[in-house]
């Protein structure tokens, strides 16, 4: 690749990310992320993102664990959270013209792992810090 090729967000980007929605159980959020061994999930209304679950968010909305709750106890907890209640928000996006470069900064900036890729107010994909990653060492 040559070095005054500008790389956009749009060619980096998961196209067609799973998506939730705020009143989804935390319970379907955890099977999503394990089944599709994926971290970050945005959270829509709509076409409209309005925050991000993320594998933390899971992890310290499962604090139950350090409180000594069994397996079972988590799961059945899970299933009485909404994924509102511990989604990020607000939720930080970038267009897909942006460059690259710029969504690495961004990410860095407000140490965030991922970015939800709007075109207008629609969700059109994710870059991820492993998609910043993928592309760099591709270089």
């Amino acid at each position: 690749m040559e070095s005054d090729t500008v790389v956009k967000v749009r060619d980096i980007m998961m196209k067609g990310p799973v998506t939730l929605e705020a009143d989804d159980v935390l319970d379907l959020a955890d099977d999503v992320m394990n089944l599709g061994r994926i971290r970050h999930i945005p959270i829509v209304e709509g076409e409209r993102v309005v925050g991000v679950v993320s594998q933390r968010d899971l992890f310290y909305s499962a604090l139950v664990k350090a409180l000594g709750f069994k397996q079972r106890e988590q799961k059945d907890l899970m299933r009485t959270l909404r994924v509102q209640e511990v989604m990020s928000k607000p939720v930080i996006t970038i267009p897909p013209d942006a460059t690259a470069k710029e969504a690495a900064r961004l990410m860095a900036e407000k140490k965030i792992g991922c970015l939800p890729v709007v075109e207008g107010e629609a969700l059109v994909g994710l870059v991820t810090e492993t998609d910043i990653l993928r592309y760099v060492a591709s270089r």
